[in-house]
């Protein structure tokens, strides 16, 4: 039976921005010359093997495919970096791109590296694009102002809580997506009660602080406040969270999936002398939150 073709796009695709998405615009192009619409990356615990990012993934696996999907991409090829890092650049393009993909377009940014070492780059797949019978198209890099898109600057600009800064290079809002999980219920008692959303082991945290926030359930969009950290004044250590009170809104949201979309910084995550100080000052973050 004979296979479909694919147009592939390569590359991590970790956060998915403004860059990433002319790459993929390409492949999706190729629609109209009966190509699939696909990906090759690697999972997001490749990032720090790849791009040696030391603040960690920007996205999860399942966000970062949602993400795809919405740009258009119906394939996807994912496997962990360990499996393909000593394959040399031919095997490569013979093993994915022709067996996996049976490819018949190529795109990738212009400082995209693959093979044993990270050996090959543009210039060897154009030459196999011709042994094996395929298109490439090298896309220029995505600049905005001064600054070149990059997943590298992104994560910069999360970890300075420069959220209008990653959102602009993004091309959407940066968005905490996960299960609500059960907390302690100290929003509760203080008249704010939160959504809890913890961040993957290895992945990006923005700056600790309290973020404008947006979020849609069940097809209503909900303005909200989302604080990003260790909640310093409960007592007891933690791993970082993403607390997030939803205003207007009032029910159970324990085991959903959901997205957190971040639109502004208000101000730093910081230690209060009391609950009392800290109910007083969350009603000050959510009329910061109303005005911005």
């Amino acid at each position: 039976m004979e296979r479909y073709g694919t147009a592939v796009a390569l590359g991590l695709f970790d956060g998915v921005h403004l860059g990433h998405r002319a790459v993929l615009t390409e492949a999706c192009a190729q629609r109209e010359n009966g190509l699939i619409p696909a990906v090759f990356t690697f999972d997001p615990g490749s990032v720090s093997y790849k791009s040696g990012a030391a603040q960690g993934y920007i996205y999860g696996q399942k966000y970062k495919w949602q993400l795809l999907f919405e740009c258009g991409i119906r394939s996807f090829f994912s496997p962990p970096f360990e499996k393909l890092k000593s394959w040399s650049g031919e095997s490569f393009v013979k093993r994915v791109l022709k067996q996996q993909f049976n490819a018949g377009f190529v795109c990738c940014g212009m400082d995209f590296r693959f093979g044993n070492s990270a050996s090959c780059g543009v210039d060897e797949l154009r030459a196999f694009g011709n042994a094996y019978g395929f298109e490439v198209k090298v896309v220029e890099d995505v600049r905005l102002g001064d600054s070149v898109v990059s997943s590298s600057e992104i994560r910069r600009r999360l970890g300075d809580g420069d959220i209008a800064g990653a959102n602009e290079l993004l091309g959407k809002p940066y968005t905490i997506s996960g299960t609500i999980m059960d907390g302690n219920h100290i929003g509760r008692t203080i008249d704010f009660p939160t959504i809890n959303q913890n961040f993957s082991e290895g992945q990006l945290v923005p700056a600790y602080g309290v973020y404008s926030a947006e979020t849609v359930i069940d097809g209503k969009r909900f303005r909200a406040v989302t604080n990003i950290g260790v909640k310093p004044t409960i007592e007891g250590k933690r791993s970082p969270l993403a607390e997030t009170h939803i205003l207007g809104f009032s029910g159970d949201l324990y085991g959903r999936e959901m997205n957190v979309e971040l639109t502004g910084f208000i101000r730093p995550e910081r230690k209060f002398a009391s609950l009392d100080e800290l109910r007083a000052q969350i009603g000050r973050d959510i009329s910061a939150t109303t005005d911005i």
